[in-house]
Parts: C-alpha cells; sequence; structure tokens
C-alpha cells in the first residue's frame, strides 16, 4: 500500500493535492479525513486546514503495463497494454504498429520482457506475481502451430517408424508438444539435450519420461 497525508484549505483541496502527489485519480484511492478545516475568530486567528490521508494498493496488472510502456518507449516502439486478469495470473496483450521487434526469433524476445516485468513488477510489491505477457495473441497462435506440428510429426512417426526431433524450444513449448501427444498410445515424447537447446524427440513408445 502507498499513501500520503496532505493538507488544504478544504478537504477537496487537500485531496486534490493528494492526488497530485501521488499521480491518482480519485476512484483509485481511499480517502480518511484526519482533520476538519476549522476557521478562526474573523476568518483569521486559529485557522486549522484540512489534513487527509489518501492511500491506495498496487495493481500488479497497472505496474506491468507501466513498465512495459516505458520499456517500449524507449525502444521507439508504440504500443498500448490490455490485462485480463485469471484466477492470480495477470494476462497482458500488448497491442500496436510494428510489434514484431518485441517477439523476437521463436518468441525470445517476448519472454525476455516477460521475465523482466515479472521481475519488476514483484520488486516493487515485495511478492511475487505471475504475469504473461502476450503481443497480439501471439502466444496463442504458436501453441496453435505447435499443436498442429506435434501431430503431424506424431502420423509422420507412426508411419515410418522413425523418430523426429524438433528444433529447439523452450521449456513452455516443449510442454505444449508433450501435452497435445499424451494420449497417443502408441507415440512417446520426450526432450533431451541441455538449455538452450533442449529438444523435443517424437518416436515410438519406449516408456521414456517426458521432462
Amino acid at each position: 500500500m502507498k499513501f500520503t497525508e496532505t493538507t488544504g484549505k478544504t478537504i477537496e483541496d487537500a485531496i486534490a493535492a493528494g492526488l497530485l502527489e501521488l499521480g491518482r485519480e480519485r476512484e483509485d484511492v481511499k480517502v480518511d479525513v484526519l482533520e476538519e478545516p476549522v476557521k478562526g475568530i474573523f476568518g483569521l486567528l486559529g485557522n486549522r486546514w484540512a489534513r487527509v490521508r489518501i492511500s491506495y494498493e498496487d495493481d500488479p496488472g497497472n505496474l506491468a503495463c507501466v513498465f512495459i510502456e516505458d520499456v517500449c518507449a524507449a525502444m521507439g516502439v508504440q504500443a498500448d497494454c490490455l490485462v485480463k486478469k485469471s484466477a492470480d495470473i495477470y494476462h497482458v496483450d500488448i497491442s500496436g504498429p510494428e510489434l514484431g521487434i518485441l517477439i523476437g526469433r521463436r518468441g525470445d524476445t517476448l519472454d525476455a520482457l516477460q521475465y523482466l516485468t515479472n521481475l519488476a513488477v514483484s520488486k516493487q510489491l515485495f511478492e511475487k506475481v505471475r504475469i504473461i505477457v502476450d503481443v497480439e495473441g501471439y502466444r496463442q497462435r504458436r501453441e496453435e502451430t505447435l499443436v498442429r506440428l506435434a501431430r503431424r510429426l506424431s502420423d509422420k512417426v507412426k508411419q515410418t517408424g522413425t523418430r523426429v526431433v524438433l528444433e529447439p524450444m523452450n521449456r513452455h513449448e516443449r510442454r505444449i508438444i508433450h501435452t497435445a501427444l499424451q494420449d497417443e498410445v502408441r507415440i512417446s515424447t520426450f526432450s533431451e539435450g541441455e538449455e538452450p537447446n533442449r529438444r523435443v524427440v517424437i518416436s515410438l513408445k519406449r516408456g521414456r519420461d517426458v521432462s
């Protein structure tokens, strides 16, 4: 929680000063009136200004958007963020023109941005949060592509009996392949190699563990 205490001739003046200091809108904060304004004799002697305490809880989604938009601005990229919360996960989707630079090769840049966003927000809140960063639905499209690839290669393995080794993928994408084929009774998937060159192997069932 963040807060400030401010004063003003009236309660509204004190609130306005606090909102300006915190950079927040009235609907985003909680206001506690600590002291009512008091007029002295003839409106001069004994005057007491109003004093208020304004507080608000930092929202992980908003913090993530601020961080991402600052990073994009530094890169000269125009970007807007939309936040949706599912359970304890904050989904941030970035939209704007020419955002390919934020995705990178096989989503490497996007993964790095997501990692830094989680790190920055967790540091500000002093607690761990989970934020998934996407660019105009790229992750969903990538998942659909990987599922189709997994099923196509699975059919090839069943037809030829020869195992197939995919290109290096991160842990999340490897998990998509494993999950897509987990119900195939004749097919086994496992990972081999060291990061960042760890690859998924699709083969006929051999009793290997998924990793």
